[in-house]
């Protein structure tokens, strides 16, 4: 993650506009649906911009990142399979188009849900994977909807306010940790989850 004057400027004056808190409300839906872009990143930077609104970034972010979320459960639920339990032509978009969305990570996902069902959502939501891999295939598989929603709410919640918390708290020098450190610190955050959710899992 690159990180410039140039680039904070720019994030700066667009964190002015009045416009900037539809422009992360957009970004933060089409997200959950389709991840043709870095969100967290802009987030991040937007977050450095303008720390006075961190927190209401982070909760925008989150509000509406549950709501595309519930549209993708929508897409996997009503429109993913055929009558003939075939995939549609919108299924074969994302496994065509989609990174990260292909057969095989159906598959594989398809089986963490039968054995850890609505945890992986929790987790998935702070975690480095696809969001909309996790919105879409708990529509198709039938995840309880309401359990889904607090799942995504949780796991973004945890990811955009732990963000603001430590850029006001820090400032940049945050920035240049996570930069420096960035495998370190997905590694451990995946170890936690999975400990966390062998944890649960355990007393379900």
């Amino acid at each position: 993650m690159q990180i410039n004057f140039r680039i904070i400027r720019f994030f700066s004056r667009l964190s002015e506009r009045k416009y900037s808190l539809l422009i992360i409300s957009a970004l933060a839906f089409i997200e959950s649906i389709f991840s043709a872009f870095p969100f967290t990143i802009i987030f991040t930077l937007l977050v450095i911009s303008n720390p006075k609104k961190a927190y209401t970034y982070a909760f925008l972010s989150t509000a509406i990142a549950v709501l595309g979320a519930a549209v993708g459960y929508a897409i996997g639920h009503y429109a993913w399979l055929s009558s003939s339990s075939e995939p549609t032509a919108i299924a074969n978009f994302f496994f065509t188009y989609v990174p990260g969305f292909n057969a095989e990570a159906y598959t594989h996902i398809q089986g963490l849900y039968q054995q850890w069902g609505f945890l992986i959502i929790f987790t998935a939501g702070f975690a480095p994977v696809p969001f909309e891999l996790i919105t879409i295939t708990s529509g198709v598989f039938n995840i309880n909807f309401v359990l889904f929603l607090i799942g995504a709410a949780i796991g973004r919640g945890i990811r955009y306010f732990v963000i603001a918390f430590f850029i006001v708290r820090y400032g940049r020098k945050f920035v240049l940790f996570v930069k420096k450190y960035t495998k370190p610190i997905i590694w451990g955050v995946s170890a936690t989850a999975i400990v966390a959710i062998i944890i649960v899992k355990m007393f379900l």
